[in-house]
């Protein structure tokens, strides 16, 4: 167990070891909770809020791919366009 002194602008320095067995880098996002009386420091990736997005449509079943070369992906656009769309009915605020 490592001991660490908050500084006068509450800055905290994680050990060595405790950074190596985290794999935490200069630069690395880090989530900071209190739980239970205990600060808690958890690594995080920051991503563009429309890949996320991108990505979770992905996740379920709403993408295409992985395409091997860009034919295939240009053989799918045009599979995808020559399909039927369902259409919705319009409602009027009537």
């Amino acid at each position: 167990m490592a001991l660490v002194t908050v500084k006068k602008k509450f800055q905290v320095v994680i050990p060595l070891h405790v950074r190596k067995q985290v794999g935490i880098k200069v630069g690395d996002l880090l989530e900071a909770k209190a739980e239970r009386g205990k600060v808690s420091l958890t690594p995080k990736s920051a991503i563009d809020r429309g890949i996320a997005e991108s990505l979770a449509e992905f996740r379920k079943g709403r993408g295409y791919g992985p395409f091997d070369t860009a034919e295939e992906m240009i053989a799918s656009l045009h599979a995808q366009a020559k399909r039927p769309r369902s259409r919705k009915a319009k409602h009027s605020s009537r």
